[in-house]
């Protein structure tokens, strides 16, 4: 089994080769793969130096059976056909192939088996705030179908890189020195102290690419007409993305049922004592597989409705662990080398 990441250098890179040694994952060999800007970096995993290789249109992954790829949508499109051209499985952690027909949109505690069908050789893994919404959800589904969400969620710098989390930092330091800041680049604003109710592009329709990636991909994932509505807003802590959901099903549920379901699914923590100040925050999450879970309750303005509270790290199950996921399952069922 041979590896390669792409984009080793980011955020998402660098957690790949965190999460590959800690799961020890099964692979003979290893290639870093990188921009100009990072080649010749050198990295260490499982005591052994990998220098970074240049991403370039060859033959580099004729020999690689799958690569993990975190280098952004325009590298992804641009490379794909280098990448899988000799059967090398691609796992695209970029936005650039996830609603299109052909590339399966998985997330493996929800439709693992999608990942077998791909013609194009390439997996997208979906954005990490659906990530984590259809992990907690995909098991209340199976209760009562879920017929619409409602989504307010509050995502952390570093889902906009590990630039993004230098930048807060230095804003609160220049702060906390001089009362102000001119360091505004990853963000439309000033970040520290504040929230920004816009993360991506604006649509036509006013809800931004984030918004709609909620409402797209969470109905290609669970394969469900359901209809999601979502406004994602930055906020200013420094890692872990959280939401809170409100979600109407085709018949009551009660708390006890919900909370029932989710301490038996896959991938999910229920800490849930909200009268005694027990519910998750993203201050515990990061760094933690699991997306944790609390605040169940039922919805007072839906007879139909519940609620609750999520948080997890993106950066792990909102990205990269996924994605060894799906790597992993494949490699269970025999369906790569």
């Amino acid at each position: 089994m041979k590896v390669a990441i792409v984009g080793a250098s980011g955020a998402v890179g660098q957690e790949f080769l965190r999460i590959l040694a800690e799961r020890d994952f099964p692979m003979d060999d290893l290639v870093l793969f990188g921009s100009e800007r990072s080649a010749g970096r050198k990295y260490t995993f499982k005591g052994k130096e990998y220098e970074v290789k240049l991403l370039q249109h060859n033959d580099d992954f004729k020999d690689i059976d799958i690569a993990f790829t975190s280098a952004g949508g325009s590298t992804s499109e641009e490379f794909a056909g280098t990448i899988t051209k000799y059967g090398c499985v691609m796992i695209d952690n970029s936005s650039a192939f996830r609603m299109c027909d052909d590339v399966p949109l998985v997330v493996p505690e929800v439709n693992a088996e999608d990942a077998l069908k791909r013609p194009r050789g390439i997996i997208a893994n979906p954005n990490c705030t659906t990530i984590m919404m259809v992990v907690v959800l995909n098991p209340i589904d199976k209760l009562s179908h879920i017929r619409k969400i409602h989504i307010a969620s509050y995502q952390s710098a570093s889902g906009a890189g590990a630039a993004a989390m230098a930048e807060l930092e230095q804003q609160y330091r220049d702060i906390l020195e001089t009362g102000s800041t001119t360091h505004v680049e990853k963000f439309p604003h000033q970040l520290a102290y504040n929230v920004i109710p816009q993360i991506d592009k604006m649509t036509p329709n006013d809800y931004t690419k984030e918004e709609m990636k909620m409402y797209n991909e969470t109905r290609k994932i669970m394969h469900s007409d359901v209809r999601t509505s979502a406004t994602c807003v930055r906020v200013s802590s420094l890692r872990s993305h959280s939401e809170s959901v409100w979600f109407e099903t085709e018949r009551p549920l009660t708390v006890e049922e919900i909370r029932q379901a989710l301490k038996a699914a896959p991938g999910v923590t229920l800490e849930d004592d909200p009268q005694n100040y027990v519910y998750p925050m993203p201050l515990e999450s990061a760094g933690h597989d699991d997306v944790y879970v609390g605040r169940v309750r039922k919805d007072l303005a839906d007879d139909n409705g519940n609620t609750l509270w999520l948080t997890g790290d993106q950066i792990r199950k909102g990205a990269a662990l996924n994605a060894v996921q799906i790597a992993e399952y494949l490699i269970k069922v025999g369906d790569v080398k």
